[in-house]
């Protein structure tokens, strides 16, 4: 059943068609059969009677009278003249059923029991060419005038029957096979020319890896079918898909160019304090260099300021840098994430709240990389939804080898399309953070979750992430 449920339809539906012919073939036959069986019965029947009553007229006087030599010599007579024929023997009986002449005595002995005849003689009316044997016999009343004055028992060969019989039955399977060959091979190709656009829209939405492609218009039934609209909404639908991966594409890109022009804002700001100190150190310098103790404070402050630029470059770095041995995350990651988010603290003036309970394990590690992006985004949509002297909150902490981050925020509560964004799956509408289906992404890549929540006019955003084997991790 299995291999027939995935067998093609182009196939399954010719061989029903072969399937049903062949059903019919067999009831046509069988009442082909039927009817001719009906037509040599009638006419074996008919035969019969026709001898039976030329023999009762014949014979009726000659067995009321006892004559057994003339009635052998008529029956003689009459087996010479059907020589050839169907009766093979008959015999003759008194109304006591003892047999009076035959035309085989010696199968047949004078003054013996008629109802010994071999083969089971049946009545003339129950005379039936049923196949069971080459002879058929027979045994009837030899009416008189009016009056039963003895019997009558005959055998008949209806060997020619049974052979026109046969012969008709292989005519009609030969017949019905030809037929069912040539009518199953027409009807394959016709229901197959006519299944050929469900079967190229089969194979263009199954074997294109989840890609659809349109159907080419060469290949699209003519006229104002049902194939032809089926395959012409299955070409819009197709557009449609592409038209909305390539917005959501553009949007995507959209939301990287954003994030990306948010960072280099914050960036360019935390580079710019240092500078003006830098600036004014070496000028000091410059202005006191006879002062030993004025260079050296310069000095410290001139090192001190490129240490930091130092460091926001190599964090810069490190957060976007492609990192093909999949470094595990350590704590020095949300340090890095805190130097990073500090600028757009600081411009907004910001409370942050920062906690991080992170110890590193050496049987359990979750890659760095998706980590740093999924707080950093949610970091920066946290200082935007604040506004300006709010309130971001950030808390990691391991739970039973699961990491659990937090990031909280007292501005409004997050709209609608920000939370199909984090939340669902489906198609990116318009509005919405920035990066949040990308949190969700790199979420769901790692096994974990995303869930929001609102309370006491703080919304929070809780991603669960579950930490890996060390040996499964470096498996993968």
């Amino acid at each position: 059943m299995k291999s027939l449920a995935a067998m093609p339809l182009s196939i399954k539906l010719p061989l029903l068609a072969a399937a049903m012919m062949v059903l019919v073939g067999a009831v046509a036959s069988q009442q082909v059969l039927r009817s001719l069986a009906r037509v040599q019965d009638a006419r074996i029947q008919e035969l019969a009677q026709m001898h039976v009553e030329g023999l009762s007229v014949a014979l009726g006087p000659l067995v009321l009278r006892n004559d057994t030599w003339e009635v052998y010599d008529t029956l003689d007579r009459a087996a010479q003249g059907t020589e050839g024929r169907r009766m093979v023997l008959t015999a003759v009986a008194d109304e006591r059923g003892r047999v009076l002449a035959a035309t085989d005595p010696r199968r047949v002995p004078m003054d013996s029991d008629i109802a010994d005849l071999s083969g089971a003689p049946v009545e003339l009316e129950n005379l039936s060419v049923d196949g069971s044997g080459p002879v058929l016999s027979l045994i009837a009343p030899l009416v008189y005038q009016g009056r039963t004055v003895g019997q009558i028992a005959t055998e008949l060969d209806v060997s020619d029957l049974l052979k026109e019989r046969r012969r008709a039955l292989f005519l009609l399977i030969i017949g019905n096979a030809i037929a069912i060959g040539i009518l199953s091979l027409a009807g394959f190709a016709a229901i197959r020319k006519m299944l050929r656009p469900v079967t190229i829209l089969s194979r263009q939405m199954t074997e294109t890896q989840g890609d659809p492609h349109p159907i080419p218009i060469s290949e699209v039934p003519k006229g104002d079918g049902e194939l032809a609209r089926l395959a012409r909404t299955y070409n819009s639908m197709v557009d449609a898909v592409a038209a909305r991966s390539e917005a959501e594409r553009r949007l995507a890109q959209r939301e990287r160019f954003v994030a990306l022009g948010r960072l280099s804002s914050s960036l360019a700001h935390e580079i710019s304090n240092p500078l003006g100190g830098l600036l004014n150190a070496t000028n000091t310098i410059r202005n006191f260099a006879d002062r030993p103790d004025a260079v050296r404070q310069s000095t410290d402050i001139l090192e001190r300021g490129l240490r930091h630029l130092r460091d926001v470059t190599r964090v810069t770095l490190d957060h976007n840098r492609i990192d093909p041995e999949n470094r595990s995350l350590t704590a020095d990651d949300f340090e890095d994430l805190k130097l990073l988010i500090q600028p757009e603290v600081s411009r907004q003036m910001l409370d942050l709240t920062w906690s991080v309970d992170f110890t590193e394990q050496s049987h359990c590690v979750v890659a760095a990389g998706p980590v740093r992006q999924i707080a950093l985004n949610l970091l920066l949509n946290a200082c935007t939804a604040s506004g300006r002297s709010g309130q971001v909150g950030f808390d990691v902490s391991l739970k039973a080898d699961v990491l659990v981050i937090h990031v909280t925020n007292t501005g409004p509560d997050m709209p609608q399309a920000a939370l199909d964004r984090l939340l669902g799956d489906g198609p990116l509408s318009p509005g919405g953070g920035v990066g949040l289906r990308l949190v969700r992404e790199l979420a769901t890549g790692l096994g974990g979750w995303v869930d929001h929540a609102r309370e006491y006019d703080e919304t929070r955003i809780s991603v669960t992430i579950p930490m890996v084997r060390e040996g499964m991790h470096a498996q993968g």
